[in-house]
């Protein structure tokens, strides 16, 4: 077998005996209301996935575990939180400078959706610093600090705002070591005093919206390379039926689609499935996509029927870090264009590595033996031991 083969089949057998990789830990939303009357609230969201060595191998703590948690062990998590949120924010307000907030900690729905109700609802933990607001202060932002630890995982921040009850149109999507824009709040005390000049109100303008889109489709990239290693799989077995450029851009493009309706409609809270149900369906998606290819010499449309399914249930499963800041805002309809299309570069990245390591096999017999037939066992291989994983263990 030719070296390059051989590396691509050692990189997928690795790929299919290492752990189940489910999606990554959600972002560090930060969700701050602030009233006329001085009152505010700031709550920041950290999975407690967040505190282990590799957090994509374990599932979100349901209720049922949630419950079984003891006062003493909820106060230690949330001694964690509070170092976990040290290293990663600090918060400013103009013109005191840095504050340091005290979160009371408590386990919600995953998405700041309230209280948990069924025994398996996704629970995060959710710190709340409540305080009334001085007079004269001209504005806020955080800011999402690079980590000194190596071992730590970078995760974005997300910012977002309340005036009186209604969502702010601005947010932003952090990466480690970037500064939010500074929110206006000027309105919300007297006296106040002159704004800061780059203080904003609560429109976006173009300059907004333009960061907001560049940020998502960075963070949908991201999802796909290299944190989503079941998206990849799935795409990998996309382009094993096929090298053919149309067959690959009806797919991938089918697929993307999908992606979007759902993850759209879940962020909206209109379709949620737990993620017991979610992650062993993707996992399934990829064996079905894998074993076709061993079934099937050649592509047919009827197979976008079956990437369309299989890409709603995808978008179930990433709908959980969107549902971490939806509000009917042209920004966030912009973010959501953003991420799919970083999700759709993404693919496309996949897809060109594949089509680079393997373009100079000309002939479609041994492409077949040597790559297509190896390659597919080897990704439904991945996806049946996740599908176990994600049911069994």
């Amino acid at each position: 077998m030719p070296a390059t083969l051989r590396d691509l089949v050692f990189l997928s057998l690795l790929l299919a005996t290492g752990s189940a990789l489910a999606h990554p830990v959600p972002d560090v939303p930060v969700r701050s209301h602030f009233n006329a009357d001085g009152h505010s609230e700031i709550r920041v969201e950290v999975d407690p996935r967040s505190f282990e060595v590799n957090p994509e191998e374990h599932d979100y703590l349901t209720k049922t575990a949630t419950d079984a948690i003891s006062s003493e062990e909820l106060s230690a998590l949330g001694v964690k939180a509070n170092a976990f949120v040290a290293a990663r924010l600090k918060f400013h307000f103009e013109p005191l400078g840095e504050v340091k907030p005290e979160f009371t900690w408590s386990f919600q729905k995953l998405g700041d959706k309230g209280a948990l109700e069924n025994p398996d609802d996704s629970s995060v933990l959710v710190g709340s610093w409540k305080t009334t607001l001085p007079k004269g202060l001209s504005g806020y932002r955080v800011e999402s600090l690079k980590l000194t630890d190596p071992a730590a995982i970078p995760m974005n921040v997300n910012f977002l705002n309340f005036l009186d009850g209604k969502q702010v149109e601005r947010y932003a999507v952090l990466f480690p070591g970037e500064t939010s824009f500074l929110l206006d709040l000027t309105a919300l005390a007297a006296p106040m005093p002159a704004a800061s000049p780059d203080s904003v109100g609560q429109s976006a303008d173009s300059a907004d919206l333009a960061a907001v889109f560049t940020s998502e489709v960075k963070r949908g990239f991201l999802h796909v390379l290299p944190l989503g290693l079941d998206h990849v799989l799935f795409v990998l077995g996309l382009f094993l039926m096929s090298r053919k450029w149309k067959p690959l851009l009806f797919q991938v493009t089918t697929f993307t689609l999908a992606h979007t309706i759902t993850l759209w409609l879940a962020s909206a809270g209109i379709v949620t499935l737990p993620p017991s149900v979610v992650e062993p369906i993707i996992a399934a998606s990829i064996v079905a996509v894998a074993l076709e290819n061993l079934v099937r010499r050649h592509y047919s449309h009827w197979r976008l029927l079956i990437v369309f399914i299989f890409g709603l249930i995808h978008g179930l499963g990433f709908a959980g870090v969107m549902a971490t800041r939806l509000d009917s805002t042209g920004s966030l309809i912009l973010g959501l264009l953003g991420i799919n299309i970083g999700v759709e570069l993404g693919q496309i990245a996949v897809i060109a590595i594949a089509f680079a390591a393997t373009f100079w096999i000309v002939n479609e017999e041994k492409y077949r033996k040597f790559v297509v037939i190896p390659g597919s066992l080897l990704v439904a291989l991945a996806g049946i031991w996740w599908v176990v994983e994600r049911t069994l263990l």
